[in-house]
């Protein structure tokens, strides 16, 4: 089965994730582009059958046989009388966004499974504004999937990894764009100490070599080539950061930035080796975007996303969107009005005037300006925020559930409970799972996880000894 979840379809490499079933996806998506009629976010099929491109950019990350694969669904596409464009290295998922939307090109089909372990890989389609593809254009490249099955459809295609077609460098079109977003000055005149994290993904001479450019003092980590990541999840995360922690710790560096695999999550280290989470860099680049560069618009958040995003979007006078998981819904709205940043308490975030898709990369770009252009710890002006905005504690924990009770869970956690433990509920919230407002501004939301037997329950609360509490009453409240 090839079912397309938040960020494209994963499988395992050799058992799902076949280079048969690449082709038969890739084929879903060329009769997708060449024949099916796109929702409004996608291009209208006049567009598509009138526009002079038929280019489908193509790219593909560090993991093994990720540009076998893409070559691959080169080949379909070529048969279909597409234009395949393959990146001439493995690329970060926001510049191929970025490249997409800059060639005008039909879309793109990148083979990443991002943060997953090594043995995942991944191919995540995106439409011609550089977004991940909207769930109503993956269910439809499913039925294609389907009926294609139902065909018996086979390709016969060249040995693997010897068909060829034209290719470019990504770079230069992409750092053209991040030097219209960030201030490269104010980083040069700060002469940032910088530790850079990149877990053998993709981001090696991007983050790198942008804050090179600019001056900065960079101690790289993991930057070499490893398909098997050093045996950890490429996740920018505080156990993924560890290593970049105890070094800023030591005093080796003002700041730690990490990527995950396909750098587009980010991972923020302070001066102290304090690994902040995604929620409270969310928060700080909507505080310097809109009180530093003065930008106006709205910020976005998803549903588990800390409501400390919208304590100092009030102090500034933002107005605050909610969406449901997924960057796609982020960058739908992005793309219709004017927000100064989105993000999500996973490690997504994109800014105005960039693309609908989560990018890391500017994200600890953004951390270093803020930086450099206040003189302070991240930290510290997150402190200054608090005394403001007073504190806020977010876990999520995952419990595992028995299939034949799922449905029963969660006929209870939507059923409007009227308390949470001793915590009285003041309003039920459903955009995406079951999302609980609890007095003082603490909350809690509960979603099923798509690929795994678990209940993620998210939790926020406005101390340590409150969170202690709302932990062990969710904790019983799935039990």
């Amino acid at each position: 089965m090839i079912r397309f979840g938040t960020s494209g379809w994963r499988g395992l490499i050799a058992r799902d994730f076949t280079f048969d079933n690449v082709r038969l996806a890739t084929q879903a998506i060329a009769d997708f582009l060449t024949a099916q009629p796109q929702p409004a976010s996608g291009p209208s099929p006049s567009k598509i059958k009138n526009q002079k491109s038929k280019t489908v950019i193509l790219g593909y990350d560090t993991r093994f046989l990720g540009r076998e694969f893409s070559l691959a669904a080169a080949e379909v596409l070529a048969a279909n009388g597409l234009t395949p464009l393959l990146c001439n290295r493995d690329t970060p998922t926001p510049v191929i966004a970025h490249n997409i939307r800059a060639r005008k090109t039909l879309g793109g089909v990148n083979m990443t499974a991002s943060h997953n372990p090594a043995e995942y890989q991944g191919l995540k389609f995106s439409t011609g504004n550089g977004a991940p593809a909207h769930p109503e254009i993956t269910r439809q490249i499913e039925a294609n999937v389907a009926r294609l099955q139902a065909q018996n459809w086979t390709f016969k295609g060249a040995v693997v990894g010897t068909f060829q077609c034209r290719t470019f460098d990504p770079r230069p079109e992409y750092f053209r764009q991040i030097h219209k977003l960030i201030d490269f000055n104010i980083i040069k005149k700060a002469k940032l100490k910088v530790a850079v994290e990149l877990m053998y993904g993709t981001g090696h001479d991007y983050l790198d070599k942008l804050l090179c450019d600019a001056g900065a003092r960079v101690t790289l980590f993991h930057n070499e080539l490893n398909p098997l990541f050093g045996g950890h999840h490429p996740e920018p995360n505080a156990e993924g950061m560890a290593e970049v922690s105890r070094f800023v710790r030591q005093g080796k560096a003002q700041l730690g930035l990490g990527l995950d695999g396909d750098a587009d999550r980010f991972g923020i280290v302070d001066q102290d080796g304090t690994w902040l989470t995604p929620n409270q860099v969310l928060a700080l680049a909507l505080y310097h975007l809109k009180k530093n560069r003065r930008w106006t618009g709205a910020v976005v958040r998803t549903v588990p996303t800390s409501h400390q995003v919208d304590a100092v979007a009030e102090l500034l006078s933002v107005k605050v969107h909610e969406t449901p998981v997924g960057f796609k819904y982020i960058g739908a709205l992005m793309e219709s009005e004017p927000i100064i940043v989105g993000g999500e308490e996973s490690g997504g975030l994109s800014v105005k005037g960039h693309v609908p898709e989560k990018d890391g990369i500017l994200a600890c770009l953004l951390m270093a300006e803020l930086v450099a252009t206040e003189r302070k710890s991240l930290g510290k002006i997150l402190k200054e925020l608090e005394k403001q905005t007073g504190e806020f504690h977010s876990d999520r924990i995952n419990v595992a559930i028995q299939p034949e009770t799922r449905e029963a869970l969660l006929s209870k956690l939507g059923s409007g409970l009227a308390s949470i433990g001793p915590f009285p509920v003041e309003k039920f919230i459903t955009t995406d799972g079951f999302k609980y407002l609890l007095p003082n501004r603490e909350w809690v939301a509960f979603r099923a996880s798509g690929t795994e037997p678990l209940i993620r329950c998210y939790i926020e609360a406005r101390s340590p000894a409150s969170l202690k509490k709302l932990r062990q009453a969710c904790r019983e409240l799935l039990a």
